[in-house]
């Protein structure tokens, strides 16, 4: 039989692997520095871009994008051309993924501590960096559909199917999630509003999870393991199922993170049947990679690599585990919006993608440069670190979301609050937040000892670009008739097209169920007369609420239980954020709900003197409170250039301002800030009425307020 020869080339790998573990030390850096901050609330010195409401999303996105997803692009630049038997499709496309991607990271870097955000979780970006995201990513999937275009291999391994679903997916969840309407080169809002914004972002955000994540790990776990541990993956039609059944389920699940929320119950039913579900496919492929080492176990204990492999797989079942647990409505009750499900997402992280990304660099890099691994001992380090910082950081957290929920929950014998301060409840917490910063100084410094071994490695050999390799051609490989179970199967992966399609459908069948009925059934999203558009101030304010992050540690979703409206006020309902765009529901606590902020008939109402006097210095107000002092706001003046625009675009999303009204927004918008100004100047507080706070605190008192009108409305009927 005649072969062909060709040549793999590791260059990519090699820029990836180094991509890797730079953004990787950066990332985690940087979470770490957030862990601090929330113990030392100062410790941000009065620096705008250095503040934990700034940096937390460069972390996130950091770790996810930066860090995650090089090492997803290392797995598949080294293992699809070994698996297709051909080299890339393109050199070219090649190096302008790996560039474009880090010169997106680069300004994701620059931009978010800057306030430029979208405050979506996982989709912080701001529209121009969105486009770029798309643009890569097209460049990366025509260079990666082409290379299966050109291989010499009919039937697709299992990691290839992994890698076509995440292409697919994640073009599908980025574009729907980030369709806005820009108002500045810097700035946009999304065309979704609301509990509608709430859900696409949760399909997405979720997903993000899921088809990033997740999917491509999975890939890289049927390719690693099985090389590393030198065995074949465990079973074949367990893939099969653990691939269709997962990437069908997953795209339902979304909603299980809008529990008790004003979304509709039709679809929070879904998104826990369909969570609960996900256990199935999760665990068979959890169970499909470790039992791949049956019979190895005397290498696992010498092999640091698949050390890493073994807690990183079993990481993966641990919290896809979790995860439908969390999303039954009893759990879900006392976990959404405390720490619990902060450490959910880092035994993920930390332990399922950190892990087998560090076990798949430890194997690779030896081999990318023809030596050994400079120091098994070192490695063997990082293991035990990686593994104790996990530990550490995640099971303090998981006491922390107990004590949270169980003392916001807590009634005394005469059925008042039993802690009506929530700052009582963080202060009970500071303990386990401690701990968490332990463990990730542990795990962080597992980092570095990796980032000096594959350094020291990488000095010792000598880095080996091409590697020769012939395999016969596509038409000429003989065909051999198998009657195998499963068959349809084997025919569906000679047929890349047609699979696909068949992923791309699966995956959408979800989305559309979920999301289409919410915006064609307008019961879904009952209208409440009361409800108003912002004025132009309070619009501004809301941006400047939005810029710094407010988000990430205060909610505005009331959920229907006892506790909650005793502590906050009537439970939120769907048509008060009609014209939120974005949604600020939230999805952590660290400090109170602001959903009734403004309502002066609440026991917690607090006048404009407070807010102002709580961004400049919040200890004065609280001595306890771990929130950062905000002077920025204070000091600068507010930007109005934009203002018309906002309102412009505004109205083109269906906000009904009067027409025209665009002209005059600026002028309605210093009357209400002169207002608002004699008013702190009343108190003492000397302020021009040009200063962002001024706008800050329009939007904070605005909070709730319709609701309750339409409430007295109701009552005077």
């Amino acid at each position: 039989m005649e072969l062909e020869k060709f040549t793999y080339d590791n260059k990519l790998a090699k820029y990836f692997i180094y991509a890797t573990i730079t953004w990787g030390i950066i990332a985690l850096l940087v979470g770490l520095t957030a862990a601090f901050e929330l113990i030392f609330p100062s410790l941000n010195g009065g620096i705008p871009w250095f503040t934990f409401s700034r940096i937390r999303p460069v972390h996130t996105n950091g770790a996810i994008f930066a860090f995650v997803g090089n090492a997803i692009f290392t797995a598949v630049y080294y293992s699809t051309p070994r698996l297709l038997k051909t080299p890339m499709f393109s050199k070219t496309l090649g190096a302008i993924h790996f560039w474009g991607w880090q010169l997106i990271i680069v300004a994701a870097v620059f931009t978010l501590p800057l306030g430029y955000t979208q405050s979506k979780e996982y989709a912080e970006l701001i529209w121009p960096i969105d486009i770029a995201v798309v643009v890569v990513w097209v460049i990366f999937g025509i260079n990666f559909f082409g290379t299966i275009l050109n291989r010499r291999i009919k039937h697709i391994y299992v990691s290839i199917w992994f890698y076509i679903a995440t292409w697919v997916t994640v073009a599908v969840l980025y574009i729907v999630n980030n369709l806005q309407l820009p108002t500045s080169f810097l700035h946009s809002y999304p065309i979704y509003a609301g509990i509608q914004d709430a859900l696409v972002q949760w399909w997405y955000g979720h997903n993000a999870v899921a088809f990033f994540l997740t999917t491509p790990f999975l890939g890289l776990m049927y390719y690693f393991i099985p090389k590393a541990a030198n065995r074949p993956i465990y079973s074949y039609k367990l893939s099969i199922i653990h691939f269709w059944a997962l990437i069908f389920i997953y795209i339902w699940a979304g909603p299980h993170h809008l529990l008790y929320s004003s979304l509709p119950d039709w679809v929070q039913a879904l998104g826990i049947v369909f969570s609960i579900m996900l256990l199935a496919p999760s665990w068979g492929g959890m169970l499909n990679g470790l039992l791949t080492l049956r019979g190895a176990w005397d290498k696992v204990r010498e092999d640091p690599t698949l050390k890493m492999f073994v807690v990183g797989v079993t990481a993966y079942g641990m919290a896809t585990f979790e995860g439908p647990l969390l999303s039954l409505k009893t759990v879900n009750a006392l976990s959404h919006f405390t720490d619990w499900t902060i450490a959910h997402v880092h035994i993920g992280t930390l332990g399922w993608n950190g892990m087998l990304t560090f076990g798949m660099i430890y194997w690779l890099t030896p081999r990318l440069f023809n030596t050994k691994l400079y120091s098994k001992a070192l490695a063997n380090t990082h293991f035990w670190l990686a593994t104790l910082g996990m530990l550490f950081f995640s099971i303090p957290l998981y006491f922390a979301g107990f004590t949270q929920s169980l003392m916001w929950k807590q009634f005394t014998q005469e059925g008042y609050l039993a802690y009506p301060n929530f700052l009582e409840t963080v202060t009970q917490i500071m303990p386990m937040y401690y701990l968490r910063a332990f463990g990730g100084s542990l795990y962080y410094t597992g980092v570095i000892l990796f980032a000096v071994n594959i350094w020291k490695t990488v000095r010792v050999g000598k880095f080996v670009r091409y590697e020769e390799f012939s395999a016969p051609a596509l038409e000429k490989v003989p065909v051999i008739e198998e009657k195998i179970a499963w068959g349809w199967h084997r025919k569906l992966e000679g047929n890349v097209a047609k699979f696909t399609i068949f992923a791309l459908i699966a995956v959408l069948i979800g989305g559309l169920v979920e999301i289409v009925p919410m915006y064609l059934v307008k019961s879904n999203v009952e209208t409440i007369s009361a409800v108003k558009p912002y004025t132009p101030l309070e619009l501004e304010g809301r941006d400047i609420y939005v810029r710094e992050g407010c988000y990430l540690c205060h909610s505005q979703m009331i959920r229907p239980f006892r506790s909650e409206v005793e502590r906050y006020g009537e439970y939120s309902k769907a048509g008060e954020s009609v014209y939120d765009h974005p949604f600020q529901f939230g999805s952590k606590r660290t400090g109170p709900d602001l959903a009734r902020e403004g309502v002066s008939s609440l026991p917690n109402y607090k006048p404009d003197s407070w807010h102002y006097n709580h961004m400049l210095d919040p200890q004065k107000m609280n001595a306890e409170s771990i929130m950062p002092p905000y002077p920025w706001i204070i000091n600068n003046n507010l930007d109005v250039s934009h203002t018309a625009s906002k309102i412009n675009v505004m109205i083109k999303l269906g906000v009904p301002y009067p027409k025209d009204y665009a002209s005059k927004a600026v002028k309605d918008l210093n009357t209400q800030a002169h207002k608002i100004g004699e008013n702190l100047r009343s108190a003492g507080i000397k302020v021009d009425d040009n200063k962002e706070i001024i706008a800050l605190i329009a939007y904070l008192q605005r909070l709730g307020t319709d609701i309750y009108k339409d409430r007295e409305l109701n009552n005077n009927d």
